[in-house]
C-alpha cells in the first residue's frame, strides 16, 4: 500500500489493515507467519514532515538458537517515525542531532508496507531463546535438556589447558 504524500488529507489518514508477507522477507530466515499481520497506522502530514504512528501484531514461529525446537513468538510492537523530503538527505551535514532519527522519502510517496516490514525486522531480539532458562541440547547424547540435568558426563577438559595444569602443578 502506497500513500501519495500529495493526496493526503489535512485531518491525516488512519489505517487498519492486515498485510501477507513472505517468511523470506525477514531477517530471521525460520520465520513462520503464524498468523497475519495486523498494522493500525495514523498518517499525519505538517509541512514537509510526514508522522506515522503504528502499532503492529501478528504471531510468528521460530527455531529456539539453543535447543531447536520450534517456538511461538507473538508481536505487538507500537512505533512513532518522521520522514522528511529526499532532497533533505543532501543538507545532512547541516541536520542537528535532532533529526538524526529521521527518515527519507523519495518521489512524495511512502510505501506502508515496507515501514511495517522495517518494523518488524527491527524488534527481533539478537539470540532467539523458546525461553530465558533455556538449557539447550547436550553436547554428549544431543537430548533437549528440559525440566533437569542431562545424565550424561560433560566433564571434558581441553588437552591444552592439560598441559597448562601440570605446568601451574610443577611450579609450586
Amino acid at each position: 500500500m502506497i500513500i501519495d504524500i500529495d493526496r493526503l488529507p489535512k485531518e491525516g489518514l488512519k489505517i487498519s489493515k492486515e498485510l501477507e508477507f513472505f517468511p523470506e522477507s525477514l531477517v530471521e530466515e525460520n520465520a513462520v507467519f503464524l498468523k497475519p499481520v495486523h498494522a493500525e497506522l495514523t498518517v499525519n502530514k505538517t509541512g514537509e514532515e510526514i508522522f506515522i504512528k503504528g502499532k503492529v501484531t501478528t504471531c510468528l514461529s521460530f527455531v529456539c538458537s539453543r535447543c531447536l525446537i520450534p517456538f511461538e513468538f507473538p508481536v505487538d510492537s507500537s512505533f512513532d517515525l518522521v520522514y522528511v523530503p529526499e532532497e533533505l538527505e543532501e543538507m545532512q551535514d547541516h541536520l542537528g542531532d535532532e533529526d538524526i532519527n529521521r527518515l527519507f522519502y523519495c518521489g512524495y510517496k511512502i510505501d506502508i508496507k515496507e515501514v511495517v516490514l522495517e518494523q518488524l525486522n527491527l524488534m527481533f531480539p539478537p539470540k532467539l531463546l523458546c525461553s530465558e532458562d533455556c538449557q539447550g541440547i547436550c553436547p554428549v547424547c544431543g537430548k533437549v535438556i528440559q525440566s533437569g540435568e542431562c545424565a550424561c558426563e560433560t566433564k571434558s577438559s581441553d588437552p591444552c589447558l592439560g598441559k597448562l595444569k601440570n605446568f601451574m602443578r610443577d611450579k609450586r
